[in-house]
């Protein structure tokens, strides 16, 4: 297996960067952040965003929990990657992951400032450090599970490291991590029944009778409601179309992973 390491100090805007590079160099695994990816899909690992201390992401992005090593390493095994691009912010640091996952000595070792302009840096810092924003290469809807209540924005990389025309897409997500100074992010319950409210705009042939209730978990929400159908339409492509059309709006204005929607038929109207 061949091994690139990607090095950049904190804030220079490495994750953001990663997936273009890696495809002009024809690399389909990443390893970044305790998460192996391969192309925009996690394989294996947890985010050290995730994790509730500064001290806690260090230790996760550098793989020193047993159970969640072994884990990626099996995934390596399996998987049998012809070329993986680790990144981390020394030399020190990629080599500590390198030889916790047993990848050996690299092939090449780039420097992202030798990559990328001053500017580009410079400007990732800014966002680093005035909100606090972090970027895992790989779209939102891979992360809603276990950042469930953190801000989320999916991106698409259109520029990046000179990218041509034609070239295929990456996906990003900007995150806040659950360490981050900036505190909690929280979205009422009242906010949530009126999104869901929101989506019946579209659907004359039902409407919602009584309460909307949301119950909040670990793993993302679920959502129970009431509704009233008009008697002689299909209800069950109806109410489909209607959770599709709810978990759209909530998971698109919030971000946060909904589990579940059950609704229950209480009424017909003629």
């Amino acid at each position: 297996m061949k091994v690139i390491f990607l090095i950049g100090s904190s804030g220079t805007g490495k994750s953001y960067q990663a997936m273009s590079l890696a495809s002009q160099r024809d690399i389909r695994y990443l390893i970044d952040d305790g998460l192996l990816i391969r192309e925009n899909k996690i394989l294996a690992g947890k985010s050290a965003k995730r994790e509730a201390s500064r001290l806690g992401a260090v230790r996760r992005a550098l793989f020193m929990d047993r159970q969640h090593r072994q884990k990626v390493i099996e995934t390596l095994e399996k998987e049998k990657p012809e070329s993986i691009m680790v990144l981390g912010t020394s030399r020190k640091m990629v080599d500590i992951i390198s030889e916790h996952l047993s990848l050996g000595e690299p092939e090449t070792v780039l420097w992202l400032e030798d990559l990328v302009s001053r500017e580009e840096i410079e400007l990732a810092k800014k966002i680093r450090r005035q909100e606090g924003k972090h970027v895992i290469p790989v779209p939102a809807l891979q992360l809603k599970k276990d950042f469930s209540g953190y801000f989320l924005n999916p991106i698409k990389a259109l520029r990046s490291l000179g990218k041509e025309s034609g070239s295929p897409e990456h996906y990003k997500s900007v995150v806040r991590p659950t360490f981050s100074y900036k505190g909690n992010y929280t979205i009422s319950d009242g906010v949530i029944r009126s999104l869901v409210h929101y989506s019946f705009n579209q659907f004359s042939e039902v409407q919602p009778v009584g309460r909307t209730f949301v119950q909040n978990s670990a793993t993302g929400l679920e959502i129970q409601l009431e509704v009233r159908v008009v008697y002689g339409v299909s209800i069950p492509k109806t109410l489909q179309k209607l959770q599709q059309s709810i978990i759209d709006e909530v998971e698109g204005m919030t971000s946060l992973h909904i589990d579940q929607v059950m609704i229950h038929v209480r009424k017909f109207q003629s």
